[in-house]
């Protein structure tokens, strides 16, 4: 599967990897300060952004279209910086094509299952899928009885557009995503473990990585120290952008 990707920049390669509902414009705030020192290829995952869909949405497949989009660039080895899902799919690349990565970045989330907590956000996305609405603002008000944080809602709704039947339809695609959400939240395809230097960030106020995860972080990851970025949650590249890029071009340039 060919990636819609935008890159920007020059220097070492960085890939960076979105999370779920999300595209390749939610780290733009990593792309652009990153574009100063590195070749920065910002990806649209499968079923998400501008990107093909399919009904295969699994860590392995998601880890394949990262390494074919790698091959289609000439990339021979990259930096990987991943967000919530996104961070287990370079977590798989660097598992099962260790030979591709250089350094590993894993924003606030660890290599586990996680139970089902996007059950109101599927609800509010299907709610507006079913709804006749004319423009996003229509859209906030169906989903506020399912989402009350705003910030969330304007996350959404970043993915909602036109069509060219006229009407608003949501970029990714929600019925494979509601069908393979627990293969979403299950754990990566952990049957070895990775040497490259990696560095998990952590938001103070996310409950993604906990203290009971360290092991299992441990086991996988051989090479590996963390960060945790005060005053942020799960979206912490969004809440403390400043400190979590210093975190990240500090590891990525440090000899």
């Amino acid at each position: 599967m060919q990636l819609n990707y935008k890159q920007i920049g020059q220097g070492p390669n960085v890939i960076l990897i979105h999370g779920l509902f999300g595209s390749l414009e939610n780290l733009n705030v990593i792309a652009k300060p990153l574009s100063e020192h590195f070749c920065v290829t910002n990806v649209d995952l499968r079923n998400h952004g501008l990107s093909p869909h399919s009904d295969e949405m699994d860590y392995t497949a998601m880890a394949n279209d990262v390494v074919e989009l790698m091959t289609a660039l000439n990339i021979q080895k990259a930096h990987l910086v991943g967000h919530s899902m996104g961070g287990k799919v370079a977590m798989q690349v660097a598992l099962t094509h260790s030979e591709l990565v250089d350094k590993l970045v894993v924003l606030d989330i660890a290599p586990v299952s996680y139970p089902a907590r996007h059950i109101q956000i599927i609800e509010a996305l299907n709610a507006v899928k079913n709804a006749d609405i004319s423009d996003r603002k229509q859209a906030d008000l169906v989903m506020q009885p399912y989402i009350e944080e705003i910030g969330i809602r304007q996350f959404l709704l970043k993915s909602l557009y036109k069509n060219d039947d006229g009407h608003f339809v949501w970029r990714f695609n929600l019925p494979v995503l509601d069908d393979k959400y627990s293969t979403i939240t299950a754990n990566i395809n952990a049957n070895n473990s990775c040497l490259c230097e990696t560095l998990f960030i952590k938001g103070n106020d996310s409950d993604y990585i906990l203290t009971e995860h360290r092991e299992a972080i441990n086991a996988l990851f051989k090479n590996v120290s963390a960060k945790i970025i005060h005053g942020a949650g799960h979206w912490l590249h969004a809440q403390k952008p400043q400190a979590v890029n210093k975190a990240i071009n500090d590891f990525l340039t440090a000899v």
